[in-house]
């Protein structure tokens, strides 16, 4: 979809003092596909997911530690969400099939999506929602909070109707605002110690060769709401700089890197740049462009060559012992067999056990 804002939580600005949290539901359906459950509720908290449903299982699945004292006190969360989603997943079935014949279609692998869900600014209070379908990867319709607005052709019959339930349009538009963000603002209290914790980054400078830019790269962060940039006689660049995406890392921080085109610039004018790593909760983490501070390719192989000549002379050295211990072998075994008395059994069988490779493990995501 076009309009994927609510993955994209915060449009960052300089002086990062409020925090856009963000509650999304993510429904699929699919039709044709054998190998992929034919309906799929993931939820996400703050880009966080936390817990999951599909056709195949019929229940909601937790993902996140602290949902299970959400659901302790929320005594019929999981029969209650169990419930919306087996209606949803009727309607959604149901809906492949009225969209197909919309579209002329007739078999093959075809997909509808919806994304729906709130945003909350804990500074200013203020909220926003969205409501957004997709089909085959293309825009469908979606719902700006007062109308709902048709994507293509076939969406427009459908919108007519919609738009003509002015009660119904309300009640959405209290749904998103009121009673979305309440979920979220309970799940963040749940998940406090996980989603509203602060984790500084680790900041390096670093440079290929000579003539590559220089990298800021900013790493084991969270929340992911990060600015990095660069900074030159105290004033932010805009050009000469080549800004990355926020990445994910395996232990659920975050990592970017922004780089600095440094080509037309002499290296006694560096001292004139600075990369500055701005995350809410902590105080700027301003590194001059000091090539003392720079990590190179060069410093990376040097640092590494004694302890690969080392580790040469060691495979050297067993490989050595092993053709020694094979020639002794052959050299003790043949004088057995010139001794070996008649009838005597000197074979031995090799029974020992393989652990089977691990099952691939199904690929889940979660939902609330």
């Amino acid at each position: 979809m076009k309009a994927l804002r609510g993955l994209l939580l915060l449009v960052f600005g300089h002086g990062v003092s409020s925090v856009l949290h963000s509650l999304q539901y993510f429904y699929t359906a699919s039709s044709g596909l054998t190998t992929f459950p034919e309906f799929v509720i993931v939820g996400m908290v703050d880009g966080v997911q936390f817990n999951y449903y599909d056709s195949n299982t019929q229940r909601v699945v937790l993902k996140q530690d602290w949902m299970e004292r959400h659901t302790r006190e929320d005594h019929d969360y999981l029969e209650r969400n169990t419930g919306i989603y087996l209606g949803s997943q009727q309607v959604f079935k149901a809906m492949i099939g009225i969209l197909k014949e919309n579209f002329n279609q007739i078999g093959g692998i075809h997909i509808f999506q919806r994304m729906f869900g709130c945003e909350w600014d804990d500074e200013d209070d203020s909220t926003d929602g969205y409501d957004q379908y997709g089909y085959d990867g293309e825009d469908f319709m979606s719902l700006d909070l007062k109308t709902w607005v048709a994507a293509v052709p076939q969406a427009v019959s459908t919108t007519q109707i919609l738009n003509e339930d002015k009660a119904r349009l309300q009640y959405l538009k209290y749904n998103l605002t009121k009673v979305c963000v309440g979920g979220l603002k309970a799940l963040l209290f749940y998940g406090k110690s996980t989603l509203q914790r602060t984790d500084r980054p680790r900041v390096s400078l670093l440079q290929r060769s000579p003539s590559s830019p220089v990298v800021c790269h900013a790493t084991g962060f969270y929340p992911d709401r990060v600015v990095v940039f660069w900074r030159r006689d105290g004033q932010e660049l805009h050009e000469q700089v080549d800004p990355g995406e926020v990445l994910p890392n395996h232990d659920g921080t975050f990592q970017v890197s922004v780089d600095l085109n440094l080509t037309a610039v002499p290296q006694e004018d560096w001292g004139r740049y600075e990369c500055v790593v701005q995350l809410r909760g902590i105080e700027d983490i301003s590194t001059p462009l000091d090539p003392a501070l720079i990590r190179t390719n060069g410093e990376v192989q040097s640092g590494l060559t004694i302890p690969i000549i080392i580790g040469f002379v060691v495979l050297l050295l067993a490989a050595a012992a092993a053709v020694v211990g094979v020639l002794l072998y052959k050299k003790r075994n043949a004088s057995g067999q010139r001794h070996k008395p008649v009838g005597s059994d000197t074979s031995s069988e090799n029974t020992e056990g393989q652990n089977p490779a691990p099952e691939a493990q199904p690929l889940t995501t979660g939902q609330s």
